[in-house]
């Protein structure tokens, strides 16, 4: 009897640390007045794999995302993990108030959800979702999102053509049109170096000169950046 019991209690335990796959319809809303989001990439993965860690040095394949919009070392990374993805599911920008959506089929053992991309115009800003635990009942869950700084480059606020590359100081692109040049840049410095909350744009009013490139009326934000719509079938 007493090893019925405790075969029972294994089986149990064993249930309860299975991992089932799962179907998801995923539902991205830009939440902010003037910043586009780039390719984004959503990853189901184990809970050993991260796109990112907050308080964590970014990896290479973050900076590059962070800095210049480019998914392809993440998106290695995430094949070599074995990890579910979809990426780019926007076809390219995601515009200010807008939304995109996708599915995606998890396999066993990736039950963990990350989400990121850059933020433009930004120096190294990435709106990104951390090892989101799915739900294993079926229903409609809403995350939202916040903006990180990658901590690799100073937010120097000034719009740089060709400045996308890691390590490359400057803002690649203005996709709203909305910024001006000729800033003298806000700082040349950065002084938490690790993955972090953003301290968001601070712009100015002058986008013929003055400190930054950046208009502090359209290119400001406050948290969440966005909101994730998650359905779990």
């Amino acid at each position: 009897m007493k090893a019925s019991t405790l075969s029972l209690a294994a089986i149990a335990v064993l249930a309860s640390q299975s991992v089932m796959a799962a179907e998801l319809e995923l539902k991205l809303t830009n939440l902010t007045q003037g910043i586009h989001f780039t390719p984004i990439l959503i990853t189901a993965h184990n809970n050993e794999e991260h796109l990112f860690e907050v308080a964590m040095p970014a990896s290479t394949a973050l900076q590059t995302m962070a800095e210049g919009g480019n998914l392809d070392p993440l998106v290695a990374q995430a094949t070599a993990a074995g990890s579910d993805m979809a990426a780019n599911p926007a076809a390219g920008l995601l515009a200010p108030t807008t939304s995109t959506m996708t599915t995606l089929m998890t396999t066993d053992g990736n039950d963990y959800l990350s989400v990121t991309a850059m933020l433009l115009p930004t120096n190294d800003g990435f709106v990104g979702l951390d090892s989101w635990k799915i739900p294993t009942e079926a229903g409609t869950y809403t995350v939202y999102l916040n903006g990180y700084d990658a901590g690799t480059e100073a937010n120097d606020e000034l719009v740089v053509a060709g400045s996308g590359a890691p390590g490359t100081p400057g803002i690649p692109a203005a996709p709203g049109g909305n910024a001006g040049a000729g800033g003298a840049g806000l700082t040349s410095t950065e002084s938490n170096t690790n993955v972090h909350i953003h301290a968001g744009n601070l712009g100015d009013d002058d986008l013929s000169a003055g400190a930054s490139d950046l208009s502090n009326t359209v290119h400001r934000w406050l948290n969440p950046v966005a909101k994730l719509t998650v359905t779990v079938k």
